[in-house]
């Protein structure tokens, strides 16, 4: 077999002729020029086209002439097919989906086996054409004429590709593209394949058409002639006598149907919506109840008597009371508790507001869903949630037509109808999670639900008729802006809430985490205190996290431990944890101060970065080395960081002689900048003046301060420019137990927003250029 094949290779080298893994089809008929996407399941199909897929991605394909047999051998195969390069496999459960291009036609002129797969020795065939031009021109215009009159007959052709395949002027091209999409039988679409003058090709194809046409008119009369057989009369007269029998011995559905009518007019609904659901009930007299459809509409009327249609719960417009009721709920988030204030405030003067669509934004952790909860319950309204979390389907916000299986509103509806009220507060929590795909944009729906000058008539589609949301108080959450659709964005009120200092973490787990962990668990005050340096400690050495949800779990494991001592020790008095039990309870400290902070250090630069989960310090590193003069970047570093990594590098080397940089070591030296946890991905625009000290630093042997820290963009000219999160960078500055802060200028007005306690222990110095930066940082 072996020698075979090797003669086998040797002649074709000699005739330009290819040897090519071969994939037999059935019931199917690839033509040159045209992309057919089939299934391998077969073993010697599977083998040829994984060898193809190795080498050249090439494979000859031909029809079998009996698709029902599973091993053909060559008698059953057609001699003419096409070479066909793969553009993509994918696995299935029965094998491969394969994708090929057919390139040109060809015929085989021998079947060999080699290593589990069929191999075929081909040679190309191209078309020939022994025809006068004008000639051919007639008889493509005649073909295509024909084909577009079979299309009149034959709906499941594509009309648009029809079109643009009509337009091709190449009669070849236009025959082998109209067959790969005409629904013929593969005995007379391989006929013409193996045809090789155009003009006879021609012929066939027309004659072919015209054949099809005249079996498909003949279809049409006799379809028409069966319809007309049913006489109108007697099929009037059999369902008529149906129904009556129907509601014979249904004797309460005339009953149920007037209730039905008679609670739709007591809703008070809108006039165009009353019509409609009558109009509906009306239809169930010319459904039979047996059909699905029956049941449909049914099912949709109950939405509609379900539905809140102008029913409202009274607000409550005693500020003093709402305010107690706030905070009562929360310490501290003065911004938020000003904000409902207000609301509250101008609803009592104008006594009708529209709802606003607040967005509160900020780290895992800080009460954003806590805090939705808690103005519900300050203004007296009900409370729905609905997590965006992962929903990338548009009908999940305006629901699926009627004409789908299983169809229902989408959840917006479905929450207004568990409320049972028009002006809730409703909570969409992780806005900024939304995804979406070929289902449509979710973001894109929720325009016409937050927009106030939209949402007074939105449209679920199921029920096909407007439901004014304008009333409901909208209240959205998210980590960061930075994922949320402009257009969508743009219609919220942004409302942050930053992290928390110390010390109110110290205040919230006294009001309320110990509190609610002691009744969770099963335990009092009286049995067991945590001392004020005990949570503490819990704080710094188990959380360090914007947020207090982490402090939650700790706490409510000191709380667990201890209920475990109690069920050993029944009559054991009470605990009083503080630093030194929190330690023997919760072992070995999670967290400890960054000890690249711990001294001053050549090359080494503290910045500060604010992330979805809150601030955090950065150390940036810069070694020197024997090189070439450029510049490394590692750390997983995006792109905005490494452009300012770079603008820095370009600042140092343009004004070297100004801080006294040696000049060769640009040419004789790489710079390695690394930004440490390399795993995380890290990216922003207030790195550049962290990552200009460490290199300068680098450059000129002098150590950076260990105990400054700073975040700032920078320019060419060496100019600082603003960044954003200002607070939650100091708040991580100040959990490592930085004592400066080199912020830039223009952020001066948003030091009013830092806790006191935090201004009171932290140094912030303001830089309008680099050169005041590396002033405070370096030491000289």
């Amino acid at each position: 077999m072996e020698e075979k094949t090797k003669d086998i290779q040797q002649n074709a080298q000699g005739l330009a002729l290819n040897i090519i893994p071969y994939v037999p089809l059935r019931g199917k008929v690839l033509l040159p020029g045209t992309v057919l996407n089939f299934d391998v399941g077969r073993t010697p199909s599977v083998n040829a086209v994984k060898q193809a897929s190795a080498t050249d991605n090439l494979l000859f394909i031909s029809a079998q002439k009996n698709a029902f047999i599973d091993a053909p051998k060559p008698i059953d195969l057609y001699k003419v097919g096409v070479v066909a390069r793969i553009k993509s496999i994918m696995k299935s459960a029965d094998g491969m989906k394969v994708s090929a291009q057919a390139l040109y036609r060809a015929r085989v002129l021998e079947f060999t086996e080699s290593s589990g797969y069929t191999q075929a020795l081909v040679e190309k065939i191209p078309y020939v054409c022994n025809t006068d031009g004008n000639m051919i021109e007639a008889r493509l215009r005649i073909a295509k004429s024909l084909l577009l009159e079979f299309a009149v007959f034959d709906k499941r052709i594509n009309k648009e590709m029809l079109m643009t395949i009509s337009t091709n002027g190449n009669s070849d091209e236009f025959i082998d593209n109209a067959l790969s999409v005409l629904p013929f039988k593969e005995g007379d679409i391989q006929s013409i394949l193996e045809t090789d003058e155009s003009g006879e090709r021609l012929d066939k194809f027309s004659e072919l058409l015209a054949k099809e046409i005249e079996i498909a008119k003949i279809e049409k009369d006799i379809s028409a002639k069966v319809r007309q057989s049913i006489d109108s009369s007697q099929k009037e007269y059999y369902l008529r006598e149906q129904l009556k029998a129907i509601h014979s011995e249904l004797g309460d559905d005339e009953d149920e149907k007037s209730k039905l009518s008679d609670e739709i007019k007591a809703k008070n609904l809108p006039k165009d919506i009353e019509e409609k659901c009558l109009k509906e009930i009306a239809r169930l007299d010319k459904i039979n109840p047996s059909s699905p459809d029956y049941s449909i509409i049914l099912n949709y009327l109950d939405w509609i008597r379900e539905l809140p249609f102008g029913n409202m719960t009274e607000d409550n417009t005693d500020i003093v009371k709402a305010k107690e009721i706030l905070d009562k709920d929360h310490f501290g988030l003065e911004k938020v508790k000003d904000r409902i204030l207000e609301y509250l405030a101008v609803l009592s003067l104008t006594k009708q507001m529209k709802g606003p669509i607040l967005c509160f934004v900020g780290p895992p952790g800080v009460g954003k869903t806590s805090v939705a909860q808690s103005i519900a319950r300050a203004i007296n309204r009900k409370f729905i949630r609905m997590s965006l979390g992962g929903v990338k389907d548009e009908a999940e916000i305006r629901g699926h037509r009627r004409t789908y299986v299983g169809a229902m509103p989408g959840r917006i509806i479905y929450g207004i109808r568990n409320a049972g009220s028009s002006n809730p507060v409703f909570l969409l929590d992780e806005i900024d999670k939304l995804s979406s795909d070929i289902h449509g944009d979710p973001a894109s729906a929720l325009l016409e639900v937050l927009d106030p000058e939209q949402n007074v008539t939105f449209r679920d589609r199921y029920l096909e008729v407007p439901y004014d949301l304008s009333k409901v108080m909208f209240i959205t959450t998210a980590n960061s802006t930075d994922t949320i659709p402009y257009p969508l964005l743009d219609r919220m009120e942004i409302i942050e809430l930053t992290g928390y200092t110390d010390e109110e973490k110290v205040e919230i787990a006294k009001r309320y985490l110990i509190p609610k962990q002691l009744i969770a668990n099963g335990l009092t005050a009286e049995k067991l205190e945590i001392t004020e340096d005990g949570i503490k400690e819990i704080i710094k050495g188990y959380t360090m996290e914007a947020g207090v949800r982490n402090l939650e779990r700790e706490v409510a494991g000191v709380i667990r431990k201890v209920a475990v001592k109690y069920l050993e020790h029944p009559k054991m008095r009470k605990q009083i944890i503080d630093a030194k039990k929190v330690n023997e309870l919760l072992g070995i400290r999670k967290h400890v101060r960054d000890l690249a902070l711990e001294k001053d250090e050549i090359g080494a630069a503290t910045g500060l970065a604010w992330t979805a989960v809150g601030g955090v310090t950065l150390t940036i590193e810069v070694s020197l080395m024997h090189g070439k003069g450029e510049i490394l970047l590692t750390g997983k570093l995006g792109d905005v960081m490494k452009e300012s990594a770079r603008a820095a590098f370009s600042y140092i080397k343009a004004n070297a002689e100004k801080y006294g940089v040696d000049q060769t070591k640009f040419e004789n030296y790489d710079l390695h900048v690394h930004v440490p946890e390399g795993a995380t991905a890290k990216d922003g625009p207030s790195a550049g003046i962290t990552m200009a000290t460490a290199m300068l630093s680098a450059l000129i042997g002098k150590p950076v301060r260990s105990d400054v820290a700073m975040t700032g963009e920078i320019t060419l000219r060496g100019k600082v420019l603003a960044i954003g999160g200002l607070k939650e960078k100091s708040l991580a500055a100040f959990r490592q137990g930085i004592k400066q802060i080199i912020i830039p200028e223009a952020n001066k007005k948003d030091l009013e927003e830092i806790p006191k306690e935090i201004r009171d222990k932290i140094t912030f110095i303001t830089a309008s250029s680099v050169e005041k930066v590396f002033d405070k940082a370096i030491i000289f």
